[in-house]
């Protein structure tokens, strides 16, 4: 799938509230095998962020579950990355690729947990 028909996707996906488990192993398929290693963190993540109509509170639930509980075996951080890149480009919002790089890597090495943390930190990737 092309980069721009994936963001298309993954949009139309979270802006209806539909995403699913399995729309998120599609998006995991583009980087790995979409193998499943922590069900219940994706299953409570997915839930809660369908709960809320506050995307980017959304995305920090996905974030957690994705980025500290590694909830695939392999590409989660390029899975989530390509979420979130995927909202802002739809939304037409400018953004520091480098920023959403230091947002991933600083969740992941602090263990940052705190949703509204975690919410902070994405819209500072926001210029």
């Amino acid at each position: 799938m092309k980069q721009k028909d994936l963001y298309t996707y993954l949009y139309t996906l979270y802006i209806r509230n539909m995403l699913t488990k399995k729309a998120l192993i599609e998006i995991n398929k583009e980087f790995s095998d979409g193998k499943i290693i922590n069900d219940s963190s994706l299953d409570f993540a997915i839930s809660n962020a369908n709960a809320t109509k506050d995307w980017i509170k959304q995305l920090a639930y996905l974030a957690r579950a994705i980025l500290n509980d590694h909830v695939f075996s392999e590409g989660n951080k390029r899975t989530f990355a390509a979420l979130i890149i995927a909202v802002l480009e739809e939304k037409k919002l400018a953004y520091d690729p480098y920023r959403i790089d230091k947002l991933i890597t600083e969740i992941i090495i602090k263990n940052i947990t705190n949703i509204n943390l975690i919410r902070r930190m994405i819209k500072d990737v926001i210029r």
